[in-house]
């Protein structure tokens, strides 16, 4: 098993940039493909991106090319970089450990609030 906390959420104007951390315990971190997932009221949860132990990424279509996942192994963390961010982005934003690329995992964090105002 793996827990894992997010942090980083908050209040920022359109246009501007937030970094979200997980930080990830409780087992070999290497070994899970990790996620980014939000949901806006009213939504269901989506897929912002995810990333393989060894690098490989793949990002949903409305935020390709703004946001940026990434992860250090070594301190057992992912990382989401949004930039030029759209008051659509408004949601909470949740962290995913699983074990395919394509498909969401089992492991979830309790989320953290992002919140862009126009």
């Amino acid at each position: 098993q793996v827990q894992l906390v997010e942090s980083g959420g908050g209040l920022v104007q359109a246009g501007g940039s937030l970094r979200l951390s997980c930080a990830a315990s409780g087992s070999t971190f290497s070994n899970y493909v990790m996620g980014w997932y939000r949901q806006a009221p009213g939504n269901e949860r989506e897929a912002v991106a995810r990333i393989t132990g060894g690098g490989s990424t793949i990002y949903g279509k409305s935020v390709k090319g703004r946001f940026t996942i990434a992860r250090d192994n070594a301190e057992n963390t992912v990382y989401l970089q949004m930039n030029n961010l759209k008051p659509e982005d408004t949601a909470v934003y949740y962290c995913n450990a699983g074990s395919s690329l394509y498909t969401r995992g089992a492991y979830w964090g309790q989320g953290t609030q992002v919140t862009v105002s126009s």
